[in-house]
């Protein structure tokens, strides 16, 4: 295995762990749309996004805006990995006083770019400042991140529109496309569709691939980066709660869970990355 990869995939298992962490401070959570991404979360921050830990505020890095805010556990389990706050700061998530709310806020947060939560408006705010961005002729790519049932919102599909019109060459979003939403499947629900090809007819470069496999990721990026003056989507087919012992059932999307169930999850994970450390 590639070292640098092998490097990703222990650091995905670790946002997952450290995710759990936060969300088990009072046993419950967005558990499966934050397991889906960690893989992602590891892609960008270890590999693709400039970024600086100490420097949370630079003004040259490249930014994140979590569409699908609420699953924000994955995000403060990356940061706090990467060195943005105390990693023991995650059991305050929720908690009164914290600088971790149960969605994205980015005036609580350090490395958080953007406050995000109500469905469909974070990917309008990506295109604002990929838009911003690119007036200014700044150097910064947006990424964002939406989850798949978030695409039954209209106002996905503006942005996606305004997007395309002003060729935002500097956007780079996901679908992380698990299949599920709350309260169900996506197909069942509201039916989008190929979503691969809904972004393409509206416009964009439009990639699919394995949003568990983060070489691919990678791949995906490069590419999209080679495509200026047209914003990008990769489409990733995930798992809701991937990695995660407890979240194989069917209603995964906000979970109570026990103190066993944490431990049980964290042991399973901890085994994943001694493998993953053992091999070549």
């Amino acid at each position: 295995m590639n070292n640098n990869l092998k490097e990703l995939n222990i650091f995905a298992a670790r946002i997952r762990k450290a995710a759990l962490r936060s969300m088990n401070s009072f046993h419950g959570g967005h558990v499966g749309g934050s397991m889906s991404m960690a893989d992602l979360m590891a892609a960008l921050y270890g590999a693709a996004m400039r970024v600086d830990p100490k420097n949370p505020q630079w003004p040259e890095r490249d930014w994140l805006v979590v569409s699908k805010g609420h699953c924000g556990p994955a995000v403060y389990g990356t940061l706090a990995l990467m060195g943005y706050f105390p990693e023991d700061e995650l059991e305050t998530l929720n908690k009164e006083g914290t600088r971790l709310p149960s969605h994205c806020d980015r005036n609580r947060t350090p490395g958080i770019d953007m406050t995000t939560g109500s469905l469909g408006q974070g990917v309008s705010c990506a295109v604002g400042a990929a838009w911003a961005m690119q007036y200014r002729g700044m150097p910064n790519i947006v990424y964002t991140i939406l989850g798949d049932g978030e695409c039954d919102e209209g106002q996905v599909w503006e942005a996606a529109l305004f997007a395309a019109t002003k060729k935002l060459g500097n956007l780079i979003a996901f679908v992380d496309q698990n299949q599920k939403q709350l309260d169900g499947f996506t197909r069942e629900i509201c039916d989008v569709g190929d979503l691969r090809q809904k972004f393409e007819d509206f416009g964009w470069h439009a990639q699919e691939v394995d949003g568990h496999d983060i070489a691919a990721i990678l791949a995906a990026i490069e590419q999209a980066k080679q495509t200026p003056g047209q914003p990008s989507m990769i489409v990733l087919h995930t798992v809701k709660g991937k990695d995660c012992c407890f979240a194989d059932q069917y209603y995964n999307h906000f979970i109570r869970f026990s103190e066993e169930d944490y431990q049980n999850a964290a042991d399973w994970l901890d085994q994943k990355i001694a493998k993953l450390e053992s091999e070549d």
